[in-house]
Order: structure tokens, then sequence, then C-alpha cells
């Protein structure tokens, strides 16, 4: 088959787009035929500077498609049915191997490409609002990267909830557009500091929870504009700053609370996340929660579409046709 490899983690120019041996397919594994692949930021990170579990790598945690083979063990699924999959690799290829319990079928009407943007980024938001994050009608939430795939899905959760909505972006005409989906009030953070904009739009309250997926340097803005008792979820570091230290000792004044958040563990530990991504494909396909897309690449310009995600041009996701 063909796939997106790499032999050494680096900047996008380290993808090389050849071909490999076909995934093995051990018992309770279907085997999908991949038709649309979503970028996530797990992809590029791990690209930069992830782990390999081989040489070649294969990277990529979400792809949705049609399957061409079950093996026993498997119950629910059978060959011919459109599912999107979700790993912790491998996706960025022309087929998948993986876990029954790692796919969703996609809804009747709902597009492969929609359903392929749907388990990390959706499950992601909505978890990180109502799970861990406890939001609740009435509160104000400020979402980092609101114009993101997670963001997007935050804002409009949030909105339906009840909430307040804030979001930052790095562009005007981004936080504009979050608007149509339910952002109240946005903040440019490549003009502004967030905080201080932040203590200024709730009159010097802040914010009863921040979803913080930029990471680095920001985990540290997200906590100083919460309000008392205030939350804050912080599930990744798109902002590729590396790790950085949270001081308890400035959190306990206002009795507030940080959360990390990875739904990879969610989907391996608690049964119910399942449940929940199954019911936002079917939130989407009823028009309930809307997919953006920004563009497509084929998987063999994948280089491209990683040089364009990390231009901080896009608005939404970024999927890849093999």
């Amino acid at each position: 088959m063909k796939a997106a490899v790499y032999y050494e983690t680096g900047g996008p120019d380290v993808f090389r787009y050849e071909d490999i041996a076909d995934p093995d397919v051990p018992d309770g594994n279907v085997l999908v035929r991949v038709e649309v692949i979503s970028i996530e930021g797990g992809d590029s990170l791990h690209r930069s500077g992830g782990e390999m579990t081989e040489t070649p790598h294969v990277v990529g945690y979400q792809c949705a498609g049609t399957v061409v083979r079950v093996t026993p063990g498997v119950k629910g699924i059978a060959v011919g049915d459109q599912v999107v999959t979700v790993g912790l690799d491998g996706s960025y290829a022309e087929l998948r191997s993986v876990p029954e319990a790692f796919c969703w079928s996609i809804p009747a009407g709902l597009a492969l490409e929609e359903a392929a943007c749907i388990p990390v980024a959706y499950g992601t938001a909505h978890d990180c609002l109502f799970e861990f994050g406890r939001l609740r009608a009435g509160e104000t939430v400020l979402i980092q990267a609101g114009a993101s795939g997670v963001g997007i899905a935050a804002i409009q959760m949030a909105r339906q909830a009840g909430a307040r909505v804030l979001a930052t972006a790095s562009r005007h005409e981004k936080l504009e557009r979050l608007r149509e989906f339910g952002l109240d009030q946005g903040v440019n953070y490549s003009e502004l500091d967030v905080s201080t904009e932040v203590r200024r739009i709730t009159d010097g309250r802040g914010v009863d929870l921040v979803v913080e997926s930029v990471g680095g340097s920001s985990l540290g803005r997200s906590l100083s504009c919460l309000a008392y008792r205030g939350r804050c979820v912080s599930l990744g570091d798109a902002g590729r700053g590396g790790a950085t230290m949270a001081d308890v000792s400035t959190m306990r004044p206002n009795n507030l609370t940080l959360v990390g958040y990875f739904l990879g563990a969610e989907l391996f530990l608690d049964p119910r996340t399942h449940r929940m991504v199954g019911g936002l494909l079917d939130d989407v396909a009823a028009g309930r929660l809307r997919v953006v897309i920004d563009r497509q690449y084929p998987l063999s310009d994948v280089s491209a579409a990683h040089a364009y995600i990390e231009s901080r041009q896009a608005f939404g996701r970024v999927v890849l046709i093999p």
C-alpha cells in the first residue's frame, strides 16, 4: 500500500510517500480502506519530535473509510460498512488496521469528510467542557485557539449549554467567523494580552472555565484568567512551546483547579467515551453541530498540508485524501 512515512522526526519535509507492507490484522480488528484522513494536532507534534514505534513510521490518529475485512471476534461491523477510526498512529496510509472498539459506524447522511474530523476534536471538546470542566449554564468559558478543530467544536457546545463564550485567535477575521458558531467575544492574542483583556471583558471577575490547548507559557496566562473556583482543562501543546511548570501555590488563594486531559486514555479505560463520540456523530449528522473543513490535500502532498497548518492560517480542519 501507499503511505506517508518518515524515517526521522523533524519538519514537514521529513515525509516520504512510498510503498510499504499492508498492516497486520489480528483477531478483533477490522481492516479499513482509508478514504479521508483528518490531520490532528497530535500528528504534527509526533512528526516534529514524538516517539517512532517503527521505521519507517506512519503517523496519524484519525481517518474514515470503508471496511474491507473483519476478523474473528468482530461483532458489530461488517465488510462494506463506512466507519471512522481512532488510533495512536497509522492513519496516513491507504489501509488501516484498528480494533473494533476504536471504530464508529458513520450515520446515514453524514459525509466521510465530516465524519473523519469528529471523534478526536469533538470528543475532546465535549469531555473538556462537561466531564472534566463541569461547565454549567450561565458560566463563562474561554476557549484557547478558537479556530482549531477542538475550538470550533467547543464554542458550539458551550453556547448550546447556555454558557457565555470567549475565545482567542491570531487574526481578527478568524474571530469574526467564529461568531456564527456561538462566540460572544474574541481576543486577538497577537495584539492583546489575553489575561488583561479577559479581565476587562468580564469586569475583573475572570472566567469559570478555560479549555487550554496551546500549552507552554499560555498555560500560566490561562490560569490567570480564572475566576474564584475556576477550572482549567489542559489538553495539549499546540503552541509547541515545550513543557511549562504551574506554580500550585498561586492557585490556592482562589481555589483553582487544573486538570490534564487525554482522550486516548478515556477511550481505553471508560466505555462511556465510545457512546459519547457516537452521540456526537449523530449530532453532526442531524445538523445540531457543524464541522468546518478548511482545505483538502492529496496524501502525497502531506508535507504541504502540515506546513499550511503550522503557518496558523487554517480555520477548522485540514484533511488528506489517499
